[in-house]
């Protein structure tokens, strides 16, 4: 078996090694640091297998086929060897030389963005030329800056799609109200968050006199504007997702549309495209219809406001007063639909949010945790009963569509969870076979009302497989929902925008009338969601590891304040270097070994406890903690046990790592 060729992509580490994975081999290759041959992290590239065996894949790079670096983000210094850059991003921590004929006015200190003009074959520093100087490296704003660069966030839109923007009218014409169904006299509202400015969503609700319920969900009908392939729709598509920072937002699409014509402003009329569904007292949909309408939101309704006029709050708005009795019946259904959803064995995952106070001029106030309560799921069940119902009927007919898939777990972080439960219920836990919902539902059951609950949701969100976009109907295991889809967010979402037009295709007979199979049209539409599929989903995990990195950096720089300071924390996380404490405001940082009080530790992976012989530490448990450390680069938060005396970080010893797992 040695001796193959592979092709595949690379991922990088700090420590100049390497992995490659090759479809049906379940360990990656491992590519040592003396047989990178010049490869960075994310090439693509050529192996050859110097030894293929059980749990040790070994190989060394042949070729670049396709780099992927570009540029890399870093900070200018000055060595022996010149000026030089190293790599933030810690899976390409190499050195980048900068001659000085192209540091094009940076300074020492700062962030810059550098161009690899050579990447050598062997273990020669790369050669760089700095293409943009962001700043100082030590301010905050500079920092938000390199994450943004680092993912490849585009900022700014291209002029000739800021000029199609332009182009679209601000109000609806009567023109295009023809052939759209009048719900502009329908009482329907928006509710969304206090700093939303995008309003995608309406609803309407009435209960009918044979006690089922008439549920109206009315989406932005941004198809209407952003035609496929113009261009407005190409930037849409290579952006993929609006990114959403503490403060402000990276649109999918440009202002005009997205805060505009598109949003569904109070008593402003917009296109929408809708679903009407008739639902039981069971919560089965029992009728429901797809269509092109017209509407006017009477009101814009935020969470809280929606949630006091529920607890019976009087001094409020006149909007929230005279629509008290439609929430008591979106109340109503709400709670049916959920019951069932449960009884279908859907995951309610609570897991706690970190929510960014800022202040007028958008400095950090506090962090805070997020509240989610009935009116949040309100409107989370009525989206999710839209979502069925819409992949239920494309799927049906066979139109080419984009789907969310969510799997079923991989058998590895099943046995992973089962492990940590059965530690946690003090006997042996198992699954269905294939495991169901139902499965993962009960271990939340189990941890309701305890200690642990907050970090055993976290557990099982981990365990779960990634979901994605597929033109594959594979249903979604979280929700228990055999059919599933994104439809209810398309100024944010590409996945939602695609499905839109192919909806508004079908209502007007532009595709379905023919034999699909041996139709033209069919037959590209499915090549263009397959293709769709792909990128929404590539994109989506970039602006979650945007997001991500934006919020891990705002926690840093807010924490900084605090430093010495002592708080009471919950065990989050378990490694043999140390332990993970998540604050009361969501907050995590990081306990090294060192740093907890002495004793002989070991890390036992089977009950992920960190053992000792006095004190032993694992999910859930309660510590009190002192702020040491802030480290802004590394957007890293530094504890120590509160009685301990606290060793500099300079001074852990490393650990060693396995060679032949990713890291």
């Amino acid at each position: 078996m040695n001796g193959q060729f592979f092709e595949g992509n690379l991922v990088g580490n700090s420590k100049g090694y390497g992995f490659v994975g090759i479809d049906g081999y379940d360990d990656d290759f491992f590519i040592p640091p003396d047989k990178m041959n010049g490869a960075l992290d994310g090439d693509r590239v050529l192996i050859y297998a110097t030894n293929i065996g059980i749990n040790s894949n070994f190989a060394e790079v042949r070729k670049i086929i396709e780099k992927s670096n570009k540029t890399v983000i870093g900070n200018l210094a000055y060595g022996l060897a010149g000026n030089y850059v190293i790599g933030d991003n810690h899976r390409l921590h190499k050195v980048v030389l900068i001659s000085n004929k192209n540091l094009n006015k940076a300074n020492i200190g700062d962030k810059v963005v550098v161009e690899i003009i050579e990447q050598p074959d062997n273990q020669n520093s790369l050669q760089g030329k700095i293409i943009e100087v962001l700043g100082p490296a030590a301010e905050r704003s500079v920092l938000e800056k390199a994450i943004i660069r680092e993912n490849k966030l585009p900022e700014v839109f291209p002029q000739n799609v800021i000029e199609a923007a332009d182009k679209i009218a601000d109000e609806v014409s009567a023109d295009e109200e023809n052939g759209r169904v009048d719900l502009t006299k329908q009482t329907l509202f928006t509710i969304d968050g206090d700093d939303a400015k995008d309003l995608d969503d309406a609803i309407s609700i009435e209960k009918l006199p044979n006690g089922n319920f008439k549920l109206g969900v009315h989406i932005a009908d941004v198809g209407h504007y952003v035609k496929r392939g113009s261009a407005i729709d190409k930037e849409a598509f290579n952006r993929g997702t609006s990114v959403y920072f503490p403060g402000y937002v990276i649109p999918m699409l440009p202002t005009k549309l997205s805060n505009g014509i598109c949003s569904l402003s109070e008593n402003a009329k917009r296109l929408t495209l809708s679903c009407e569904m008739i639902i039981n007292e069971k919560a089965e949909v029992v009728d429901y219809k797809i269509f092109e309408s017209v509407i006017c939101s009477c009101g814009r309704l935020t969470y809280d406001k929606v949630f006091a006029a529920l607890q019976g709050e009087q001094n409020l708005e006149k909007k929230y007063l005279d629509n008290l009795p439609k929430f008591k019946i979106m109340e109503e259904l709400c709670l049916l639909l959920e019951d069932k959803k449960f009884q279908d064995g859907c995951l309610e995952l609570d897991v706690p949010e970190a929510y960014f106070n800022l202040d007028e001029k958008g400095r950090l106030v506090e962090v805070v945790k997020r509240e989610r309560h009935i009116a949040h799921r309100i409107i989370e069940s009525f989206m999710i009963v839209c979502n069925e119902t819409i992949a239920r009927e494309f799927c049906i007919k066979k139109i080419p569509f984009i789907y969310r898939a969510h799997e079923t777990p991989p058998q590895e972080k099943i046995d992973t969870l089962l492990s940590f439960v059965g530690h946690l219920a003090n006997k042996p836990t198992k699954f269905s076979n294939p495991v169901q919902p139902k499965d993962y539902q009960n271990v939340l059951t189990f941890a309701e009302n305890k200690p642990y609950k907050d970090i055993l949701n976290k557990v099982v969100l981990i365990s779960l497989a990634k979901a994605r976009y597929s033109e594959q109907c594979l249903g979604h295991f979280g929700l228990a929902s055999t059919y599933y889809t994104h439809f209810t967010s398309p100024i944010r979402r590409y996945s939602d925008l695609s499905i839109h037009r192919i909806i508004k295709d079908y209502l007007n007979k532009k595709i379905g009338n023919k034999e699909i199979e041996k139709d033209k049209k069919m037959q590209d539409l499915r090549e263009f969601v397959e293709d769709a599929a792909v990128q929404a989903s590539v994109t989506e995990r970039r602006a979650e590891t945007s997001e991500r990195m934006v919020c891990s950096l705002k926690m840093a720089e807010y924490m900084q304040d605090y430093i010495g300071d002592d708080f009471e924390g919950t065990v989050c996380g378990v490694t043999n270097f140390g332990v993970f404490v998540e604050l009361e405001n969501t907050i995590e940082g990081l306990v090294r070994v060192e740093n907890l009080p002495y004793d002989q530790y070991v890390y036992e992976e089977r009950t992920m406890r960190l053992k000792g012989i006095k004190k032993s530490y694992g999910f859930g448990d309660k510590i009190k903690i002192r702020v040491v450390a802030v480290d802004l680069q590394r957007r890293q938060i530094e504890f120590c046990e509160a009685s301990t005396v606290y060793m500099p970080r300079q001074r852990i010893p490393k650990m060693n790592k396995s060679r032949n797992k990713r890291k």
